[in-house]
């Protein structure tokens, strides 16, 4: 599908019995944030022990893996690639052994001055096992002065420019940290007496563990067996959460950025149908990233809410197409029109952007294949104008279609009766207050930290 592609997405555990598998499940409920690769380090104390491997978390953990994952503490991720392109070597938590001991990484972002950083860290013999930018961090790390593995991680990551919410891991204890922007969510959590974080809070639904608050932008927490400490050595800068995790990443079950994530997207839709009505006879979802803004557009408009389109869960990551063409049949494995909602009505469709068009059009046109009468198109957030560099797989912006096309070209190229995106300034309303926290890059292109142009064209060639 036509759609940004999520990040990645983090869970760690301490001093828990069934680390590995408490672990396992936090993935699970995170698979959302990447399905790309999926992995797994623990520690017994001594030592380290990783395992990862393509492909989704249930694929990748069967049984006999799990087993070889002893110890109370572990980290876990799952990824998308936004650096570095996809292969095993790759995939995180990624595994180190230096003077220090064996480390571990799992990192949920993109650094914008990794190019240079790789570059300066290789002239001085770093040996690199990956394309990744997150190694970056484990090699800065390694090589600090610092004495403290704390002092030396806060040293690396002064260091490093652009969004991480990253874990770390030695043999001993497990180390948090956000950016002093707080580009990507992270949050702590209590599971019987164990710290537990997270990219979302879905993940400690699942296993049954309390939300305690999120991890604050700028902070490092240290969780060992004394406990936990917290220390926030960076700068203080204007924060800049990514509105697009409201949009259209986070789970809509998830608390994010101190904020229900369901509640937020429902206000999308009650403010797109303010702006946005049309004279039509039901509303109807793209599924499933369009179905709580339109459960909130058809409340605020009275309009009926319909599945229309209903979406196949069980694709897989690869799909073979037949030798003999089958019109949109790209399309049509994911999603499928409903025939008696469709027919004979005039339809508000609700999707939360456009990226390119393409799917968009075919969507069109398959809702006007099963006897709609009108589609008026709705999208619950402003036309997608620049690229992220800030952990977001996005085209360039030369393959964007709000970048290059004004509302009413793509309308055209979409075939919609009629098509309205959701202002900028409604976008800031439905979130509430802290708006001017946000990051709205891909929306405005004015961007909170500044990204050369060899890092943008390094970024491009590698997803």
């Amino acid at each position: 599908m036509d759609k940004l592609h999520h990040e990645c997405g983090v869970f760690g555990i301490y001093d828990h019995p069934d680390a590995a598998r408490i672990t396992y499940l936090g993935l699970y409920a995170l698979q959302h944030r990447g399905q790309e690769s999926a992995g797994i380090s623990t520690s017994d104390g001594l030592r380290l022990t990783v395992e990862k491997g393509m492909g989704y978390v249930a694929d990748v953990f069967e049984e006999e893996r799990l087993a070889r994952l002893g110890g109370s503490h572990a980290i876990g991720h799952v990824r998308y690639s936004t650096a570095g392109e996809s292969s095993l070597a790759n995939g995180q938590p990624i595994l180190m052994d230096s003077a220090r001991g064996p480390l571990a990484l799992g990192h949920n972002g993109n650094l914008v001055n990794a190019l240079r950083l790789r570059r300066e860290l290789q002239k001085e013999g770093a040996a690199f096992v990956s394309t990744s930018d997150s190694e970056v961090i484990l090699h800065l790390i390694a090589r600090s002065p610092e004495r403290s593995l704390e002092n030396a991680i806060v040293e690396a990551l002064r260091t490093v420019l652009g969004a991480f919410s990253i874990l770390l891991q030695s043999p001993d204890k497990i180390i948090a940290a956000r950016d002093p922007y707080g580009f990507r969510p992270l949050c702590l959590g209590q599971l019987d007496g164990s710290h537990v974080i997270a990219s979302e809070t879905c993940a400690f639904d699942l296993i049954g563990a309390t939300y305690i608050r999120d991890i604050e932008p700028g902070e490092v927490l240290v969780v060992d067996g004394q406990g936990l400490r917290s220390i926030t050595p960076f700068p203080q800068v204007q924060r800049a959460f990514c509105v697009f995790e409201h949009i259209y990443f986070a789970r809509p079950d998830s608390q994010i950025f101190g904020k229900s994530v369901n509640r937020i997207r429902l206000e999308l839709g009650r403010q797109l149908a303010r702006e946005a009505p049309a004279d039509a006879d039901i509303v109807v979802p793209v599924p499933d990233s369009g179905m709580t803004a339109a459960i909130g557009y058809a409340r605020e408009a009275g309009l009926p809410f319909e599945l229309g389109l209903i979406r196949n869960h069980y694709v897989g990551r690869t799909f073979i197409e037949p030798k003999q063409a089958i019109r949109h049949v790209g399309v049509k494995v994911k999603l499928n029109p409903v025939r008696d909602v469709l027919e004979g009505r005039r339809v508000i469709l609700i999707d939360d952007s456009i990226v390119r068009g393409t799917t968009s059009a075919k969507i069109v046109q398959m809702v006007r294949s099963a006897g709609a009468r009108q589609v008026h198109l709705r999208i619950s957030s402003p036309p997608i104008v620049g690229p992220c560099f800030y952990g977001i797989d996005t085209p360039s912006k030369q393959e964007l279609i709000g970048a290059n096309h004004d509302v009413e070209e793509i309308r055209r190229f979409v075939c919609a009766d009629t098509l309205k995106y959701l202002s900028l300034t409604g976008l800031m309303t439905a979130v509430g207050e802290g708006r001017s926290q946000y990051c709205s890059a891909c929306f405005t292109d004015k961007y909170p930290i500044p990204v050369d142009q060899e890092q943008q064209r390094s970024l491009f060639r590698s997803l």
